[in-house]
């Protein structure tokens, strides 16, 4: 039987200075990835080994360290990030040390998928409970494209049909939609996604980080998307199924399913996030389009007290709503982390 881990005394659950409190953790275990997609590692901006060396990421003894830490002060849903995390050598070594850590409830990954399919069984087994892939396009040239010329779909589509071998289900599978570039293949996703058995999470086009050229004009409003969606399988909105909850979902009236769109451009939800994001070197971010990571490794090494208190310190002083400052002087010109730092 699974540990009972009570919630943290009120005065050691951290709230920040907009009263948000820290629930979520994004967690990277690498800055390494595979793919070059243009959005967030473009291939003219990375070197192809980037990350590759381990002389600073963290240990597993100090991830280990690290989520024991957040679960103390209420963090029960943990998601291993990269880069692209599968690059990671003994992965589901990880995976089973942190599956066991009391508080944990939900223990998820994002992965590209193009190595899935030699991994999925030993991620189940080691205690994985829930899957998301990144996949912004079915069509083969469209896919290569859009992994800056490096991925095949049919190693993901191979990764996805393991997954469900091995008892994972449903997977989630986000697209990041840009007008006239992949959102031909919204509605051939979600065709897929029903017949499948996966759940789809159209994502609008954000500006992480400073190098994806991004450009307001190719963002598609999900709104829109929501109604082209409608027109060819009706929709109902769901309730979400808890507050803080990132995608708006709703289900096909026909019973196919549920998609999820997650509308940070149109509809910003910064006023119930409660995630904080730690890159592979151990820098706690407070937000996704944070400028300056909190450095952890001296608390990491001291552990215990010392750790919660400058884990509870940074998610204090925490202010950031950057979505809906989107577009003031005070948002857009600011520094921001890249996306492959912190998972997206």
């Amino acid at each position: 039987m699974a540990a009972i881990v009570q919630a943290p005394p009120a005065d050691s659950a951290p709230k920040d200075r907009l009263g948000r409190p820290l629930r979520d953790l994004r967690l990277s275990v690498i800055e390494a990835c595979n793919f070059r997609c243009p959005y967030c590692m473009p291939a003219d901006r990375i070197a192809d080994d980037h990350g590759m060396d381990s002389g600073s990421r963290l240990t597993f003894d100090a991830i280990e360290r690290l989520v024991r830490g957040f679960a103390r002060l209420g963090v029960r849903k943990l998601r291993l990030t990269g880069g692209e995390p599968l690059l990671r050598k003994r992965l589901p070594e990880l995976v089973a040390r942190l599956a066991a850590i009391p508080g944990i409830e939900d223990l998820a990954l994002t992965t590209n998928g193009s190595l899935l399919a030699a991994h999925a069984q030993a991620l189940r087994d080691a205690g994985l409970g829930r899957l998301t892939v990144s996949l912004d396009a079915l069509d083969p040239a469209r896919f290569r494209a859009l992994s800056g010329g490096r991925g095949d779909v049919a190693d993901v589509l191979a990764g996805l049909d393991a997954a469900q071998r091995a008892g994972f289900g449903p997977i989630k599978l986000n697209c990041v939609v840009q007008r006239g570039v992949n959102d031909d293949q919204v509605l051939p996703l979600a065709a897929f996604a029903r017949e499948r058995g996966h759940v789809v999470r159209y994502i609008e086009y954000m500006d992480v980080g400073t190098c994806n050229g991004w450009d307001r004009a190719r963002v598609v409003p999900s709104a829109e998307l929501r109604d082209r969606l409608h027109a060819r399988w009706p929709l109902r909105a769901l309730a979400p199924d808890y507050r803080g909850e990132v995608a708006a979902r709703h289900a096909f009236a026909d019973g196919g399913g549920e998609v999820g769109f997650v509308s940070s451009v149109s509809a910003p939800f910064c006023g119930d996030c409660h995630r904080a994001r730690v890159s592979a070197d151990g820098r706690l971010y407070t937000c996704l389009f944070a400028g300056e990571g909190h450095d952890l490794r001296a608390a990491l090494a001291e552990g215990g007290d010392a750790l919660d208190a400058r884990i509870a310190a940074a998610w204090r002083g925490r202010a950031d709503r950057y979505s809906e400052l989107r577009g003031e002087a005070a948002g857009s010109a600011r520094k921001r982390v890249e996306m492959y730092l912190v998972g997206g």
